[in-house]
């Protein structure tokens, strides 16, 4: 269950007087967020089923799980860190202070919502940042930025800092990413102060006039090359400022008047049901959840399987699944290797958080149909709390056809079903990014998530004259939207039939026997070999689209009663782009989970994000990254494995302890038959089109996980064909006939 308004400020109230206490005179709230309870206290207490080894009632009637509070504070004075855990007791209504840390200099909790919006107001108040944009023609009030975590500047290495990316807005409501401007302030986030400004590199005939090196010293100027005025022309994409195009610039947009309404319509209600965070729907069971850093979040998923040994229509046997489904970490890496460019790698999970920059859903327009909301909640600075409504909206979509078959001989039948599925949605917004996630369940036993890409690129301004000169793309005369990827980590904690679990690869195969041979006569053959890994150091692989390299979560101890192999969901992903940065440069240590495709290590509670717990401003691979859970991917179950580039992962220069590749230890750990966490990444890389500007058309994501052998047979036989009574030929010639062909149900 998510932190509810109450337990936040009980949590922050509670701490407030022992921070005065100790000498902290001035604070600020950065992050309050429910501990993960540890795995086996969440299936003793019977929340879950153990699988194969024991029943749901075996497990049940434990002591009650404790409730733990983290919170993160910055002393404003001194611009310390302190990271807290609280104990929760909801029917008391108190909260007991467990412990408090003060994290090492230079680590820092995620940015604040709060953090980044100031950067307009405080870069606006200060006289060299004043001047510097009236030089190029541009006034205070027409000045804005978006606040960047900086990642990593060795000129400010214990300072809590982000990069302030300038931009100018010459009317209400305007584009003002079509104007970047030529200078970037360096913020201090506790103070407000500017310390620094730096100017990017133009080039003069396609070079750099130095190299790609950052600056020794904070510098306010002058700027080492002429300064560039940015770009005047308007690019708007709301409906009443944009105009008729680049060749028409002086007549307004004319919208579509010939697209009809097309309703979403469930006369009967909806088919799931929810109870608090809890949703069943067709055979599906699911805790959903809200998470201030992962954003949304899925635990506890099974499957009432009416089919399996034992079981039957009336009395279905829940199957575990997956004990928790999230986002724990993703990248975006720009490729302009130019000073201050390549500091534009954003974790937007980690050093920021999907929850916080979570959207209030509207009805109608993000979500459409008959919705179920769920709000979410996040701290503030003064330890008062901000209510996202509608965070999180649920509805059903139909999916297209399903399954048909037809036979074709004469009085032949024909059967056709249709295919629907319940879809768990949320909207953030990364100062220009727009990212939708959209979980989906199937009718057929498939999950799938979905990540759409919208918003506006990140734009930069070009000289007269000058060409991005191959990391960029000119999308109007004069901006540039630099080259990048995003990258996701999928954190997959399988339960497939029980805790123990393990990671199968499999691939195509063509036959060695060449044509005209005895084995391989017509030449025809290939195979689908497979194999399972027994130790972590086996398991870090990348994807191999020319063999299908596939991989798949299996209980061995659960065979399929026909194939003989063992249960298991597959990973069935075409978007995985390999990085492209190098491993040795900035996001390659910082966001190690980016290297590989798969990494599979053991569970640990507290090993959750694959680039640590502390994301910005690091450099160096966080100790609590996934490289340190185990050398390659895929590690056996540990609570404390969570975030693959670490808790903490702003303003970091090298891998946290806390993130991957440090949880990944000498590689020989078992993880065959054991309790393991898997990461898998998944991405696109974006050499932006014209097309994508002003506004981008959303660009999707996909990733499904698939059962494979886990199903007696089709799980969907059961689905009855529908007529639906609404649906009518579009044809006035045809206007008579009424209700589905014969193919439907014959």
């Amino acid at each position: 269950m998510p932190l509810p308004a109450k337990s936040i400020i009980l949590a922050t109230e509670t701490l407030r007087p022992w921070l005065l206490k100790s000498g902290v005179k001035a604070f600020k709230f950065v992050n309050v967020f429910l501990a993960e309870p540890a795995k086996a206290d969440v299936i003793a207490a019977g929340f879950f089923p153990r699988g194969s080894d024991a029943s749901s009632s075996e497990i049940s009637g434990a002591a009650p799980i404790e409730r733990l509070i983290n919170v993160h504070v910055i002393d404003l004075v001194k611009s310390d860190a302190f990271a807290a855990v609280l104990k929760l007791d909801s029917n008391a209504g108190t909260a007991e202070i467990k412990g408090v840390d003060k994290l090492d200099a230079g680590i820092q909790p995620a940015l604040t919502i709060e953090e980044l919006c100031m950067a307009e107001e405080c870069i606006r108040k200060d006289p060299r940042v004043i001047k510097l944009a009236e030089e190029v023609g541009v006034k205070p009030d027409q000045l804005y930025a978006d606040g960047w975590s900086i990642g990593w500047d060795k000129r400010f290495p214990n300072k809590r800092i982000q990069q302030c990316l300038t931009f100018a807005r010459f009317g209400k409501d305007e584009n003002l990413y079509a104007h970047p401007m030529d200078f970037f302030p360096i913020l201090d986030n506790n103070t407000g102060e500017v310390l620094a400004i730096d100017f990017p590199q133009h080039r003069k005939g396609g070079k750099l006039p130095g190299g790609t090196e950052p600056p020794t010293e904070a510098s306010f100027g002058p700027a080492p090359r002429e300064r560039i005025s940015p770009p005047l022309e308007r690019h708007d994409y709301l409906p009443e400022l944009a105009n008729a195009g680049p060749h028409n610039p002086e007549k307004p947009l004319s919208m579509r008047r010939d697209l009809k309404p097309l309703s979403v319509v469930q006369p009967e209600g909806v088919s799931f049901k929810r109870n608090g965070n809890v949703i069943e729907w067709q055979k599906w069971k699911m805790h959903v959840g809200f998470h201030p850093r992962e954003g949304l979040v899925l635990s506890t998923i099974s499957y009432g399987d009416t089919e399996a040994p034992g079981a039957s229509a009336s009395s279905p046997k829940e199957r575990p699944l997956f004990y928790r489904l999230s986002l724990a970490e993703m990248v975006v890496p720009y490729a302009e290797p130019a000073h201050p460019h390549y500091r534009k790698f954003a974790f937007d999970v980690g050093e920021y958080g999907l929850g916080y920059l979570a959207n209030s859903l509207s009805l109608g327009c993000d979500c459409l149909g008959s919705i179920e909301y769920m709000d979410g909640v996040v701290a503030k600075h003064d330890g008062t709390v901000e209510v996202i409504e509608n965070a999180i909206c649920m509805h059903e979509e139909d999916t297209g056809l399903l399954w048909k078959h037809t036979d074709y001989r004469v009085g032949g039948r024909a059967h056709n079903v249709r295919g629907r599925k319940f879809v768990i949605s949320m909207v953030c917004t990364v100062a220009n990014y727009e990212y939708q996630i959209n979980w989906s369940f199937h009718l057929d036993g498939t999950i799938g998530l979905e990540i759409k890409l919208s918003g506006i690129l990140n734009l930069y301004q070009l000289d007269q004259g000058e060409k991005p000169e191959g990391y960029g793309t000119e999308v109007a005369p004069r901006i540039n939207a630099h080259y990048h990827q995003h990258l996701f980590s999928l954190r997959v904690d399988s339960h497939i039939d029980g805790p123990l679990n393990s990671i199968m690869e499999s691939h195509i195969e063509e036959s060695p026997f060449p044509a005209g041979s005895p084995e391989n006569f017509a030449g025809n053959a290939f195979t689908a070999p497979y194999r399972i890994f027994d130790t972590a150091g086996e398991a870090v692989r990348d994807a191999d689209f020319n063999t299908e390299r596939s991989w798949t979560f299996v209980n061995e101890a659960e065979k399929h009663y026909s194939s003989g192999k063992p249960v298991g969901y597959k990973v069935v992903c075409k978007d995985m782009p390999r990085l492209y940065a190098k491993h040795d440069g900035f996001t390659g240590v910082r966001a190690p989970f980016a290297k590989h495709h798969l990494w599979t290590v053991p569970y640990q509670d507290a090993h959750r994000y694959p680039a640590g717990l502390y994301v910005p401003q690091t450099f160096e691979a966080p100790v609590d990254s996934i490289e340190n859970w185990h050398h390659l991917w895929t590690v056996p179950y540990q609570d404390a494995h969570r975030y693959p580039a670490g808790l903490y992962v702003p303003q970091t220069f090298e891998a946290p302890v806390d993130s991957i590749e440090n949880w990944v230890g000498d590689g020989k750990a078992s993880i065959r038959n054991k309790d393991i966490v898997s990461y898998v990444t998944i991405g696109t890389t974006h050499v932006p089109r014209p097309e994508d500007f002003p506004v981008m058309p959303a660009q999707s994501v996909h990733v499904k996980l698939e059962p494979i052998g886990f199903f007696a047979r089709n799980p969907a036989l059961d689905v009855p064909a529908t007529n639906d009574a609404k649906s009518t030929p579009a044809s006035a010639a045809n206007s008579t006939t009424n209700g589905a062909p014969a193919c439907c149900r014959s």
